[in-house]
């Protein structure tokens, strides 16, 4: 892995750059490094220079949306490992259990609940 810091890194995956800003801010606060992408597309090209260790994902993108892009990136054995907590607007309970099976760890329905967020990014990367 190229570009590897000891601090670890979120890509967050999300078509809308207000969510995106805000996760962003949010994150780097909490001294968490933070790339970000607004599609699928700029996620994999981000992934191609570091594979980060937590992906935050939003399910209703336009191109490839988060469900097809959680099917792709658990079927990669480079990249299978990475948890990703989807971060959506959809919040019917089929759609949502669907994001488990496919691989997801948790999921946050928006508007979310920060501190909720927050603790559970942390759990995930270790970091207190």
């Amino acid at each position: 892995m190229k570009g590897k810091s000891d601090q670890p890194l979120v890509l967050v995956i999300d078509d809308s750059n207000t969510n995106v800003v805000l996760l962003d801010a949010i994150l780097n606060d909490k001294g968490i490094r933070v790339k970000t992408a607004l599609n699928v597309m700029e996620a994999e090209q981000i992934m191609d220079d570091e594979l980060p260790d937590l992906i935050l994902l939003d399910l209703l993108m336009p191109k490839i949306n988060g469900y097809d892009f959680l099917k792709k990136l658990k079927s990669d054995p480079q990249k299978k490992d990475i948890p990703v907590i989807v971060v959506t607007a959809v919040s019917d309970h089929e759609n949502l259990q669907h994001t488990l099976e496919l691989g997801a760890i948790s999921y946050f329905i928006k508007p979310i609940d920060i501190q909720e967020l927050i603790s559970k990014v942390q759990q995930v990367l270790h970091i207190s």
